[in-house]
């Protein structure tokens, strides 16, 4: 990354890779450092704002005058392939890149799944779901086990497919094509293939379950459109498409990364361990330090905003760095340690705002039972490998391990 002087541009290959797994980039530092926000040139060549710091992260995205309509001229695109940045703009929209009404309606209809309520009375399928897995790496012949396979994949998956109805016999296939649509280093076609065939899996399913209902999110959905005379069926898609790929692949990497911070720190582990009470602050702490959705805060503005400093006008676009901003020492007191007692719930690891995840209480409490029931069912649990030989997803877009050997 070249330096920049003021006013001017930063020329920028973003995201930049983590080279220690357990540490932001030098140069989002640097970046922060210079400027809250700094204007950047991409590799794909557009220039949009890149946001460091905490404050004005939080302000951006509680700010409706910034939009998240991926279709909007300006918004973010990181891809140079055209052809993928030409569908990127025209692809039907998720929860994610609406805006206003249309934003509130969506999320509206399905916030009501996700309540505490409604969330507390499937916690015991969820301890059950994380005892019968760990039941199974305990049963193991071989050892090392991979705890993402055996563990961080399988608990998340399970729990939305149930949630969402989905058949978790079909888990392999949404799992592999995820994992090919997020990762960065895969050629341009390869990940626009892997979406398609995603979509094209949502779009059967959904079909399937309008003359099929059964007891769960999605026939839910259906038959409150169907009564209301109003359904949808690529609204529906959308909805599938988002809520199976967040629901799953999110909390999956948090399981694994949660597990090497606290094995690679074994003070801030005997604390969660001797006293539970403490796990819900640990998470936080785990969400912050590694805030694996970095890049999903793209915004573009809808009229002149003056923050950090600079005017940003209407068509800039704009990108909150999740990960500086969770590591702003303004905000977070040596933001580089893992603090499990930091008590850090006002990180942005699940964005902020009107887009926050809808999703996060669910996945807070299946990281709290797992890294509970884990680490007292299996208290000698331990790497199979140097931190170093750990392959993490330096190159998808969103954080965490391809595999995980561990033993005991």
């Amino acid at each position: 990354m070249a330096e920049s002087v003021t006013g001017g541009l930063v020329e920028a290959e973003l995201p930049v890779e983590r080279g220690c797994p357990f540490a932001a980039p030098d140069e989002y530092a640097r970046l922060r450092e210079q400027a809250p926000v700094t204007k950047v040139r991409l590799a794909a060549g557009d220039e949009v704002w890149w946001v460091s710091g905490h404050e004005e992260g939080r302000a951006i995205l509680a700010d409706r005058r910034f939009s998240s309509d991926r279709r909007r001229d300006g918004f973010p695109v990181f891809d140079p392939d055209p052809a993928t940045r030409k569908r990127f703009r025209t692809q039907p929209p998720t929860m994610l890149s609406m805006d206003g009404a249309e934003h509130s309606a969506a999320r509206r209809a399905v916030i009501g799944e996700f309540t505490m309520k409604r969330l507390n009375a499937m916690r015991p399928r969820i301890q059950q779901i994380v005892d019968g897995f760990i039941d199974e790496m305990l049963a193991a012949e071989e050892h090392p086990v991979d705890l993402v396979q055996a563990l961080s994949l399988p608990v998340p998956s399970l729990v939305i497919c149930e949630l969402l109805g989905a058949p978790y016999a079909d888990h392999d296939f949404f799992q592999s094509r995820t994992a090919k649509a997020i990762r960065r280093s895969l050629p341009s076609k390869v990940r626009q293939q892997a979406f398609d065939e995603l979509r094209a899996y949502m779009d059967d399913l959904m079909t399937r379950k309008e003359s099929e209902p059964g007891d769960d999110l999605f026939s839910r959905q259906i038959a409150r459109q169907q009564a209301e005379g109003t359904l949808d069926h690529e609204s529906l898609v959308s909805m599938a498409f988002l809520l199976l790929i967040a629901g799953h692949e999110t909390t999956a990497n948090m399981i694994s990364l949660g597990v090497v911070g606290l094995l690679d720190r074994p003070d801030q582990l005997a604390l969660i361990r001797n006293d539970p009470g403490k796990t819900p602050m640990a998470v936080e702490e785990l969400l912050r330090y590694f805030s694996i959705a970095d890049l999903v805060t793209s915004r573009v503005a809808t009229e002149d905003v003056r923050i950090g400093g600079v005017t940003i006008h209407a068509g800039d676009g704009v990108v909150v760095s999740g990960l500086s901003a969770d590591r702003d020492p303004e905000v977070f007191a040596n933001p580089g340690d893992l603090d499990v007692e930091r008590g850090a719930r006002h990180h942005v690891a699940f964005g902020f705002g009107p887009h926050q995840c809808l999703g996060q209480n669910l996945a807070r409490m299946e990281l709290q039972i797992v890294y509970d029931t884990l680490f007292r069912r299996i208290p000698t649990l331990r790497l199979a490998v140097p931190v170093d030989d750990v392959p993490f997803k330096t190159d998808a877009g969103l954080y965490g391990v391809y595999r995980l050997p561990v033993t005991w």
